[in-house]
């Protein structure tokens, strides 16, 4: 019986961990689905994407606490100024160095990551901050308690995946955008203006990127030196999952965030990224497309 009693706490704890990292999956698979429609288009990585992802959350803590905009209408026009910001970063940043050496464009990438994050110390301070919600309860379902936030989180997450994928899978501007990330001249060719294109991509990119800045400044806290971390876990995602890969963006995502939240609780929370990191590295051992990679 006592055997009984532990086994059950054990499973209760794995499903309460497993809920915990399909809320942080989530955040990353956004983050992932963000950079690998730049590194489609454009073959570089967008290392600022991090930086603008939480330029979205600072921006919505900014419009909550100190507008007193309600929640939603906050999202909304960080959204709205976030989709700004992205396109001023390809107008101004990316296109220049499209057609140079791929080194130009891992410099520029570099440099706006500083120049972002530059801009959120100068705009929102230095301060940690954590944008409130109303979504207090918790939710209690076979002894596994689940924050209302977190349910919330998950399901937007979720929403927004389906959402990006019959986007591309089902629209002339999706077809479009994979068209110009499998052969660009070819699209040239069939009449895809590449300019327009581009300005989609990044629009939805930043528009990904902004909904999980404010999914992390809403489950945990919004600091400075946060985006090149987020960035840092949506580069292993696509790794994990295959580069260019959408099903492996959120296959790669939910594997590393419940591999996180599993290592945190069973383990320590002090090694939970260099857990999660190497089982990436033991799958990719395996796989080295990627799990749902091409050969």
């Amino acid at each position: 019986p006592r055997s009984r009693r532990l086994g059950t706490a054990d499973m209760i704890e794995i499903f309460q961990q497993i809920i915990n990292g399909m809320a942080i999956g989530g955040v990353y698979v956004l983050i992932a689905l963000g950079l690998t429609t730049v590194f489609g288009i454009l073959g570089i990585a967008h290392f600022a994407h991090g930086s603008v992802s939480m330029f979205g959350g600072y921006l919505t803590f900014f419009l909550v606490v100190m507008w007193g905009l309600p929640l939603v209408l906050a999202i909304a026009v960080a959204l709205v100024v976030g989709l700004v910001l992205g396109l001023l970063i390809e107008l101004l940043a990316y296109r220049p160095v499209r057609n140079a050496s791929h080194i130009n464009a891992f410099i520029v990438a570099l440099g706006l990551t500083m120049m972002v994050e530059g801009l959120n110390l100068e705009f929102f301070g230095h301060e940690q901050v954590v944008i409130p919600t109303e979504f207090n309860r918790v939710f209690n379902i076979g002894g596994v308690t689940i924050p209302e936030l977190r349910l919330y989180v998950i399901l937007a997450a979720a929403l927004l995946i389906a959402l990006m994928t019959v986007f591309v899978e089902k629209t002339k501007t999706g077809q479009a955008i994979r068209a110009v990330a499998e052969n660009r001249d070819a699209a040239i060719l069939m009449g895809v203006n590449v300019n327009s294109i581009l300005l989609v991509v990044f629009a939805i990119s930043t528009a990904l990127g902004v909904c999980a800045g404010v999914m992390v400044g809403a489950l945990f806290a919004i600091a400075p030196g946060i985006g090149e971390g987020l960035v840092v876990k949506g580069f292993a995602v696509l790794i994990l999952g295959g580069l260019g890969s959408i099903p492996g963006a959120v296959v790669g995502g939910l594997v590393l965030g419940i591999t996180e939240a599993l290592a945190a609780g069973f383990i320590s929370s002090a090694y939970k990224d260099v857990i999660a990191f190497v089982a990436m590295i033991l799958v990719l051992l395996v796989r080295p497309q990627g799990l749902m990679g091409k050969a």
